[in-house]
């Protein structure tokens, strides 16, 4: 019996694809990774040989042993990447004709197939109230596969809690990486905070990409309305107009802390309507890394 359904299979091969062309479409012509060098590793010793420059030399093995010895590295990858996805019941709220989760999905494929097309190695982490996978970071290209089949296979469970499994997540990456969490970011902003503070006390490189559907941001409801709590069930029934101003000034003051907040801890805080074309952000975003 397959592993996949001739179907599944399908929908990989398009996703693969659809990753693959958006991010050589124009990554043409960027030869410097933003991320170069990133993480090299310590492997062991070889004998110092007369004449080599003296910058690698282990000073310490010389004064315990008085003999010559020089630090070998290994460059496993350029960069460790995990890529941290929410695909809670809120996620998957779609205005119009596409999801938060399908501009997730597809942004966290195009992120993970930019990575490894760098020789950088990229892991997978979903989330809702729990961990859900935990694909550890590799650099071969065949491992999109994997990545990319688990990204469409997630569905709807569970409410928002960017707290308990972040904290678990920053517990089990030992080394030094850059972490990218995609969400919707629909949680206590102290919360959040924490979880992300986590991570910099660690030492990790943190991005987030705030993901808003347009009537999140905008609020363009024109008639009564009944709204129903994705996660929790709840309706409320409201008249649009008359609560609009609120209903704005209310998410505005909550992205404003979390750009701030993200801002005092060297946090990259990158809000995105799922309006934006995936190609334009992408640009945008790699150019804004350059630049940094």
């Amino acid at each position: 019996m397959p592993l996949l359904s001739e179907e599944a299979l399908v929908r990989l091969n398009k996703f693969q694809l659809s990753a693959k062309s958006t991010v050589e479409g124009f990554l043409v012509g960027l030869h410097k990774s933003p991320y170069h060098g990133f993480s090299a590793e310590f492997s062991d010793h070889r004998q110092y040989n007369p004449g080599e420059p003296l910058k690698d030399l282990d000073w310490k093995v010389l004064a315990k042993t008085e003999r010559y010895y020089v630090k070998r590295y290994e460059e496993e990858t350029n960069l460790r990447s995990y890529i941290m996805l929410d695909h809670s019941k809120s996620m998957f709220y779609a205005s119009g004709g596409s999801s938060k989760i399908e501009y997730a999905t597809r942004l966290a494929g195009a992120l993970a197939w930019l990575m490894i097309s760098q020789k950088d190695a990229a892991g997978l982490y979903t989330f809702n109230t729990r961990i859900t996978t935990s694909l550890p970071p590799k650099a071969i290209r065949s491992y999109t596969a994997q990545l990319f089949a688990r990204l469409l296979e997630l569905k709807p469970e569970e409410k928002t809690d960017i707290l308990t499994p972040l904290h678990q997540i920053a517990e089990q990456i030992r080394k030094r990486s850059l972490v990218i969490l995609i969400s919707d970011l629909l949680d206590e902003p102290e919360r959040i905070m924490e979880a992300l503070g986590h991570f910099r006390a660690r030492q990790h490189e943190v991005l987030v990409f705030h993901i808003c559907d347009p009537q999140e941001e905008q609020f363009t409801y024109k008639r009564e309305t009944e709204f129903i709590d994705s996660e929790t069930g709840e309706k409320i029934t409201v008249t649009p107009w008359q609560i609009r101003s609120e209903y704005l000034a209310n998410y505005q003051a909550y992205t404003q802390y979390l750009k701030g907040e993200c801002h005092k801890k060297s946090i990259e805080y990158n809000p995105v309507t799922i309006s934006t074309p995936l190609e334009d952000l992408l640009l945008k975003y790699l150019v804004k890394r350059n630049r940094g």
